[in-house]
């Protein structure tokens, strides 16, 4: 259902089902899934992708041109996974072609008012953004990841999967999966043990990440030393492999340790 006030270019792609408020825009190569609503006085410009189910509060802005002196209006998208809900004023800029080309968010995310996600970031699914949180370019925001509200993040970070952040953080480097993150600088805090049960880890899988993490952040070594440790006396699993992954491709170095294991 189509409001006669709203604006859509007859080359954009909507399913048939979709509602679209009042003083809406939608420009051409917009594709939009089935059972999404689109709220009133949103703007939704050229090479969005939007899913199934989603909603878009009023005041959003998505797939918007960068906001990068080196962008040169080549094409690019910006993707929202299906059952995600933008929440007010959230702005969401496209891609470039001298990166990802795409500026994507996964299925079933929050995204609370005032968030602005840059372009050519990478955000997972399950992922809960608070109000003003602010992604600069070129971020990768890994699965079941919270961060709080009015937290900056740098360009280039990546923050691991089932980590929380807490609000009004500043993220200068990465951010390992399983963790809490908070503090000023921003350093280890314990691991993410509440998140985790609710999503199904046992006991044992929160043990052992929290005994990696000991070795990490509290046993004093530095980090090579910590992994090599970790490699040599820790038997192989799926979390355990994923987090020495983590730390050996950080690009921005992974924040520090600090005071006592909260986890």
């Amino acid at each position: 259902m189509t409001q006669p006030l709203a604006y859509i270019h007859p080359e954009a792609k909507i399913a048939h089902n979709v509602v679209v408020e009042p003083f809406t825009t939608i420009y051409k190569d917009v594709e939009i899934g089935e059972g999404t609503w689109i709220g009133p006085n949103v703007t939704i410009m050229e090479g969005a992708r939007i899913g199934k189910n989603c909603k878009i509060f009023p005041g959003a802005v998505i797939s918007a041109p960068p906001q990068d002196l080196k962008y040169q209006g080549e094409p690019s998208t910006a993707t929202i996974g299906d059952n995600t809900i933008i929440r007010e004023c959230v702005t969401m800029n496209r891609g470039t072609a001298l990166d990802k080309n795409t500026t994507s968010i996964g299925k079933n995310c929050l995204v609370m008012a005032y968030v602005h996600i840059a372009h050519d970031c990478i955000v997972g699914n399950n992922v809960i953004l608070a109000n003003s949180v602010q992604l600069a370019g070129h971020i990768e925001v890994q699965d079941h990841v919270f961060i709080g509200g009015t937290t900056a993040v740098h360009q280039f970070v990546k923050i691991g999967a089932h980590s929380m952040v807490s609000g009004g953080s500043l993220v200068r480097k990465d951010v390992p999966p399983f963790i809490k993150a908070a503090r000023e600088p921003l350093s280890y805090a314990g691991i993410n043990s509440i998140g985790l049960r609710r999503r199904g880890y046992t006991n044992e899988q929160i043990y052992e990440i929290q005994q990696i993490y000991r070795i990490v952040f509290l046993n004093g070594l530095n980090y090579s030393a910590a992994l090599e440790k970790i490699e040599m006396e820790m038997p192989s699993s799926l979390e355990r492999d994923e987090i020495l992954n983590f730390f050996r491709t950080s690009e921005r170095g992974v924040i520090k340790g600090q005071g006592r294991d909260a986890g």
